[in-house]
């Protein structure tokens, strides 16, 4: 009798154990399958207020459910691979709002998925990167295994019993259908919005794409002879710098701009002093946070060049680059780029005489983490490499200065330009704490990326101090604003150009401009398009300029 009963309250206690496993799990899948209707595209949207809304999507979602049998199964698969796709495309939206401040676009972002396996293959090998490949399809199989899994259960839920379920969603509905028709902000349908929002992106980059191609093999300035261009620059070098993530939050985020402003003003008067003059105005970059070589394009082709498909695009087009326009003038064109460490088909396109990547610059000193080397190597190699004194063609060099690129620590420190050498003096002269250390807090990174820009201004001004002799113009600008969690989140693209030249020509040849005296651009000074700088270059220095109405 007593084995009976113990039996009898292990079923009952077994029971109870089941029936509160299954209630938990239902609870589960329904929060999991809410979250997925309602949760936000970027972080800073993800709040308590963001899961407040009546979804129109979880009552039809619902619905459908509750149709059984073989057609509700195979309606619950093309659910669940919807629902999958949603919340992969929010989790691409997060990580692409993180690093470049807008939603992810699989048409204009094609290419990315390549480009990041070959980032990992030179950071971590072949073999880690097939793993990290790997783990990211295990993922993205699993968010498809889950979602349908939760849906089952939601499916199994509703059908214990269907006419319930039924009444109660058709109540909901109900419910729905007057809150929206009264306007009421909590009757929303956010998932179909986020999908139709990204089915539209796709076409319009399709679109994009058809645009872009009726216009980037016609550019005006192809037919404008030779001897023509860039007369009023003859024999000069022309070197146009590009400082990482200088953006123009460094004069409007407050922390960044009571440092920054003193500086430009102490740059303009130290230019003064010996002879230099500067100009100084903003652009607007086509990209943000990241993705360098769509501004380089942007300058360089007089073309927006805001995604990676046009990108592709361009440096297969017969479009004369600035660089090659200078090359077609008599200039000897490279270009600096210690940044890169592997093989850069793409810079065919840009027609350079000598292409110098970070092996070929002969730096013998310790890279700063991700940076291979300081920005005042690069300029000395510059100088040793392409401006020595002696009967030479002139210079157009592109330049790419990436102490300014994250993590900005250990930051390196300005020597005397005699004392470079081969960069190994820079094993010594480097400050800051490691990556691990300054990235566990928000306000150090910030701190940390403003102290690389003042030495990135710094480097400029004293070469230009050192080296600017009559016949050197240089140009300087940055190629986008940092990333959103360095910068708050802005809808400014803006970065700072500078022009700096010792011979008054120059600066008068670009009055029209209206850019602002010194380094320091004024709040008002013109603010143009990146694309609009290479047609502005051409013609303020050109004998001829070209018909920009056809």
């Amino acid at each position: 009798m007593a084995s009976t009963d113990m039996l009898g309250n292990h079923r009952l206690f077994n029971r109870h154990r089941t029936s509160q496993l299954t209630t938990g799990l239902n609870m589960f899948a329904l929060m999991y399958v809410w979250a997925a209707l309602l949760i936000p595209n970027r972080l800073s949207s993800i709040t308590p207020a963001a899961f407040a809304y009546l979804p129109l999507e979880a009552l039809l979602l619902g619905l459908v459910l509750l149709v059984p049998g073989r057609t509700g199964t195979l309606f619950r698969l093309l659910a669940a691979g919807l629902l999958a796709t949603g919340i992969i495309f929010k989790m691409a939206d997060i990580a692409a709002y993180q690093v470049f401040d807008r939603p992810f676009n699989p048409i204009l972002d094609s290419r990315f998925p390549a480009d990041g396996m070959n980032l990992l293959k030179g950071a971590i090998g072949r073999i880690g990167a097939m793993v990290v490949a790997g783990l990211i399809v295990a993922l993205l199989t699993g968010i498809f295994l889950l979602t349908n899994a939760m849906l089952r259960q939601v499916q199994v839920l509703l059908q214990s019993s269907t006419k319930t379920s039924g009444v109660g969603l058709l109540a909901g509905l109900l419910v729905w259908i007057i809150c929206a028709f009264a306007g009421r902000p909590y009757a929303g349908k956010p998932f179909y919005d986020l999908m139709a929002t990204h089915v539209s992106s796709i076409r319009s980059g399709m679109a994009d794409l058809e645009s872009f191609n009726n216009i980037v093999d016609n550019d005006p300035y192809a037919a404008v002879p030779d001897s023509a261009l860039f007369e009023k620059l003859k024999g000069k070098d022309l070197l146009v710098v590009f400082i990482e993530s200088y953006g123009r939050t460094v004069l409007d985020k407050a922390d960044y701009a009571e440092h920054i402003r003193p500086l430009l003003q102490q740059s303009s008067a130290k230019l003064a002093a010996n002879g230099l003059s500067a100009r100084s105005a903003y652009l607007a970059s086509p990209t943000y946070g990241g993705i360098s070589w769509l501004a380089h394009g942007t300058l360089m082709s007089g073309l927006w060049i805001n995604s990676q498909t046009r990108y592709d695009r361009l440096v297969m087009s017969q479009r004369p680059s600035l660089n090659r326009l200078f090359r077609r003038a008599g200039w000897r064109t490279v270009a600096v780029q210690p940044a890169h460490t592997m093989a850069w088909p793409q810079g065919e396109y840009f027609g350079y005489d000598r292409i110098y990547a970070a092996q070929d610059l002969g730096y013998k000193g310790q890279p700063f983490n991700w940076i291979t080397m300081p920005d005042q190597y690069t300029l000395s190699a510059l100088q040793v490499l392409e401006r020595q004194p002696g009967s030479r063609q002139p210079l157009m060099a592109e330049l790419a200065l990436i102490s300014s690129h994250a993590p900005w620590t250990p930051l390196p420190q300005l020597v005397d330009w005699h004392q470079v050498g081969d960069g190994s003096i820079f094993n010594q002269a480097r400050a800051g704490d490691t990556p691990e250390v300054v990235w566990q807090n928000t306000e150090r990174i910030r701190e940390q990326y403003r102290k690389s820009i003042e030495y990135a201004l710094a480097n400029i001004v004293s070469y230009a101090e050192s080296y600017g002799d009559d016949n050197l113009v240089i140009l300087v600008l940055g190629d986008h604003q940092p990333a959103p969690f360095v910068t708050g989140e802005s809808d400014s693209r803006d970065v700072l150009v500078h022009l700096i030249s010792r011979d008054a020509k120059v600066i008068d040849a670009v009055e029209d401009w209206q850019w602002s005296e010194g380094m320091l651009p004024a709040g008002d000074a013109p603010s143009w398009g990146m694309d609009k700088l290479r047609d502005r270059f051409i013609s303020a220095f050109s004998a001829q300029t070209a018909d920009l109405s056809k």
